[in-house]
């Protein structure tokens, strides 16, 4: 049933063949979709959880028909009751005898989790669609199988020479295509930053402070801490059931019931809540180097000189003078793609044609400036 369960999960989290992004965006839309879309699973699987909720009353009235209304109508906790006394003064936080002004917390919200979770996780992925969509498989079409260290010398040679053509030819036109994955790695950020919040307000406020609640409850004195996770997600809360009796009369029916999804629930969002500001801490690293890598050549250079280890650096060295921004990423996807030795040949046919084109200019033979 595992495997069945979680099985295409793992389509989702292998490595692609060719790589047009990096570890961070791959963070969002491989490992944390197939997380929010495994949560889904696991709120919605019956057989590991059990019914979502349990409602007694000792009322006539059937089980199943208590458990359906409560769980469609939503039940509540009780403000006043949450810091009173357990075994003395209520049966459970939350949970006590009804008075004219007390003041209810509804929780509704149990009903949407595997729908919100499945959300979650498209909108973590929508950012990886517009950067396909804006990438179109470039990266997959100069690789021209130069990613496979075993190819006969006729084929490397003459598919080098025609990447080296289209990065002359273009030379300096792929600014936009930089500044678009950029674009991306910024919605990124925003959509973790936005998430965050919509939490927040699904779960009444509460998100905001749940990680660092729960982190400071396991430091209380045990005699007297107070488990803030039952506010967020009770696993007992009160229903009213209203019927007509024998007589025509409004009958009102107060019933307990028992929550045992909320023990996944409160797990699934503790843990979200630490993931989501971990992600968000490393984005905006991720980010505070992209901007670094456009606002400083020298960056550019070093990234790309420790990264292509086998490239000479004379060779190197060359391109980079000739190359903007936009060149730099794409000769970066290049990096990460092909073979060593081929990126290192690639680098040393560019810089040489790069360099006799420069020369050629200088003798004024009426080629254009590079």
């Amino acid at each position: 049933m595992m495997d069945k369960l979680f099985g295409g999960l793992s389509k989702l989290i292998k490595l692609d063949n060719i790589v047009i992004d990096n570890h961070m965006f791959r963070l969002h839309y491989k490992f944390t979709v197939a997380l929010l879309i495994a949560f889904s699973l696991i709120v919605t699987s019956r057989q590991y959880i059990g019914d979502p909720i349990d409602c007694i009353s000792r009322d006539d009235i059937p089980s199943n028909l208590l458990d359906t209304f409560c769980w469609i109508h939503s039940t509540f906790s009780i403000v006043g009751a949450w810091n009173k006394t357990v075994g003395i003064h209520v049966p459970y936080p939350g949970v006590d005898k009804t008075t004219p002004d007390e003041k209810r917390v509804y929780h509704k919200y149990y009903q949407w989790v595997c729908f919100v979770l499945f959300l979650q996780a498209i909108f973590f992925y929508i950012p990886r669609y517009i950067w396909k969509i804006a990438e179109g498989n470039r990266i997959r079409a100069l690789i021209m199988e130069l990613d496979c260290p075993i190819l006969p010398d006729e084929k490397k040679i003459e598919r080098r020479k025609l990447l080296v053509q289209y990065l002359v030819n273009n030379l300096h036109l792929h600014g936009f295509y930089a500044f678009q994955y950029f674009l991306c790695e910024v919605l990124l950020l925003v959509n973790v930053i936005t998430q965050m919040y919509l939490m927040d307000r699904f779960l009444g406020g509460e998100f905001s402070t749940y990680g660092s609640s729960v982190l400071s409850f396991t430091e209380w004195d045990p005699a007297v801490r107070y488990d803030p996770m039952i506010r967020v997600f009770p696993r007992l809360a009160k229903c009213t059931f209203h019927r007509y009796g024998s007589s025509g009369d409004i009958q009102k029916h107060d019933a307990m019931c028992i929550l045992p999804i909320n023990i996944i629930n409160e797990k699934i969002y503790v843990f979200l809540w630490f993931w989501f500001h971990v992600l968000a801490f490393i984005t905006t690293i991720v980010l505070t180097y992209r901007c670094s890598l456009w606002l400083m050549p020298k960056t550019r250079a070093f990234v790309l000189h420790s990264r292509a280890r086998l490239t000479a650096p004379e060779y190197l060295d060359i391109v980079l003078q000739h190359c903007k921004m936009g060149d730099w990423f794409l000769m970066d996807l290049l990096c990460k793609n092909m073979e060593p030795t081929n990126y290192r040949d690639l680098i040393a046919d560019f810089a040489k044609k790069l360099d006799s084109l420069h020369s050629c200019k200088k003798m004024g033979n009426g080629y254009e400036t590079v």
